[in-house]
């Protein structure tokens, strides 16, 4: 009785592709600097109208354009290029804020021709604010894992939607200014880290530290320069 050729292991099968395999790298830009500058400029200006630091029955007008742009186009776009470098947290962070931005923009655009008057409380915008505050509490807990700077801009970012979820369903107008000033320090928060990644793009070494984990982080030290060898995309380094 003839026998049946044994069928090549799994571990014979990987090496063999990966020894004929050719890996084509294309380096990309850390997305995050973009996303971040764009979070941190649009966050920072509407929310300073929401504080009350400025602004009056005109704002809408002034705010949707660059809500709209600035927190969202570009943000949205760092979120689909974060996708390239495999970075999941930047690009679910930066995907869902980005449509939030474009969608809020869209929102007072409509106010500012007077299609729209918003109700109070306006309840369906603290509904928008109850779902985003769920997904930017889990990005915070995913984030901890590798950049505790990022965890920090995505924690105080996810307490300032879950005060404006209070604030616009129970119509409370002091847990609307709470969320706004936690969302004016995840603003600083974001714009301290996109500069360090910025500078450390720049100078090739480390110049702000941003408690990344397993990555060099004190001033002076050079990013390592890793080429990772894992199942299915050989060669290819994993985030920003």
């Amino acid at each position: 009785m003839s026998r049946m050729p044994h069928a090549p292991s799994h571990d014979g099968e990987f090496e063999f592709w990966r020894n004929h395999a050719q890996i084509s790298l294309q380096p990309v830009a850390a997305p995050s600097i973009l996303g971040l500058y764009g979070f941190a400029a649009a966050t920072f200006v509407v929310s300073s109208n929401l504080a009350g630091w400025w602004g009056d029955s005109a704002a809408p007008t002034f705010l949707f354009p660059f809500a709209a742009f600035t927190g969202g186009l570009a943000q949205f776009l760092a979120g689909m290029w974060a996708y390239r470098a495999r970075d999941g947290v930047a690009t679910a962070m930066h995907g869902i804020w980005g449509a939030f931005w474009l969608a809020y923009g869209l929102l007072y655009l409509l106010v500012a021709v007077g299609v729209l008057t918003p109700p109070t409380p306006f309840v369906a915008l603290g509904y928008w604010f109850l779902a985003l505050a769920a997904i930017t509490w889990a990005g915070a807990a995913a984030a901890l894992a590798v950049n505790l700077s990022v965890a920090l801009t995505l924690a105080t970012l996810a307490a300032g939607a879950t005060c404006q979820t209070i604030g616009q369903l129970a119509d409370i107008s002091g847990w609307r200014t709470l969320g706004a000033y936690f969302f004016i320090i995840s603003a600083i928060v974001g714009w301290y880290t996109a500069t360090a990644m910025m500078l450390e793009s720049a100078y090739r070494r480390v110049v702000l530290p941003m408690g990344k984990r397993g990555a060099p982080d004190r001033p002076g030290q050079e990013p390592r320069q890793v080429i990772q060898f894992v199942a299915g995309e050989p060669g290819v380094k994993v985030g920003q």
